[in-house]
């Protein structure tokens, strides 16, 4: 089966399935990433307070955590939801936002990886490359550059913490410490809003739900979301135009789109 055909495939499991995915994410994102897990054929739930999370988790089929706004309430939250979460054999995603930019998102994201078994960790170069103590750069919670290969990255980081790992950017490296994949769909206004690296990590947490091949999960993932992304930047005029566009293309992506568009390949 091809790399076309898998992610299709995967598609199809989701739209059918209809997971639910619990997040506990950031107050800049929370609208779009609900909507963005209802347009790929997910059902989204959004509880955040620790006395009702670890009841919430058990319904749901991925828990996908993002440290955008953290307090350190909500990081408790969050590593109560994931210990719950492990228990129930239930995948863990997490989005390391701005790590490395303060030391309260530094220490929070490495908690998060201490304390609860991560299937899949997304995050930009500088983001991953801090955590992993091979350097970054980032300013706020937008990266400026990594310090080491992204390809090598995601395989040394996903052995480091025994997950997934992807690297989002330009190309997107997944990695699961000994196969790397590569994913070249997507497009430059993705960068022109907030929130889209947020979306894509809930999209990877509804794919994983259906699978237990992490790293497939989250090359399909971020592949069906690239493709919708490049249909909504043909369909649109600036950011708030492609917004909306990228939502209907989620909504309206099919296999055979995908199956056509994928650009994912085995890179060692």
């Amino acid at each position: 089966m091809n790399a076309g055909e898998i992610c299709a495939r995967l598609l199809e499991d989701v739209r059918g399935a209809r997971p639910l995915v619990h997040n506990i994410t950031n107050w800049v994102v929370t609208n779009v990433t609900a909507n963005i897990t209802l347009a790929i054929g997910a059902s989204p739930v959004m509880a955040h307070a620790a006395e009702e999370v670890e009841d919430m988790v058990r319904f749901a089929g991925a828990l996908v955590l993002n440290i955008g706004t953290l307090t350190p309430d909500i990081v408790d939250a969050m590593v109560l939801a994931g210990k719950r979460a492990n228990a129930l054999g239930i995948p863990v995603v997490l989005d390391p936002v701005g790590a490395g930019a303060t030391p309260l998102r530094t220490e929070s994201a490495r908690r998060i990886l201490s304390e609860v078994r991560v299937s899949v960790l997304r995050g930009n170069a500088a983001e991953i490359g801090i955590l992993g103590g091979f350097g970054g750069d980032i300013k706020g919670v937008d990266s400026r550059s990594g310090a080491k290969d992204p390809r090598l990255l995601a395989a040394d980081v996903a052995k480091s913490f025994d997950c997934v790992t992807a690297v989002t950017g330009k190309t997107d490296y997944i990695s699961d410490g000994k196969v790397v994949l590569t994913v070249d769909n997507g497009h430059e206004m993705l960068t022109r809003v907030t929130g889209t690296g947020c979306m894509a990590t809930s999209v990877i947490g509804a794919f994983a739900s259906v699978t237990k091949d992490y790293a497939w999960a989250s090359a399909a993932a971020l592949a069906c979301y690239g493709i919708a992304a490049e249909i909504a930047a043909e369909n649109s005029r600036g950011p708030g135009s492609f917004q909306a566009a990228l939502f209907d293309a989620v909504y309206n992506l099919t296999p055979a789109l995908v199956r056509e568009r994928a650009r994912v390949a085995v890179a060692g």
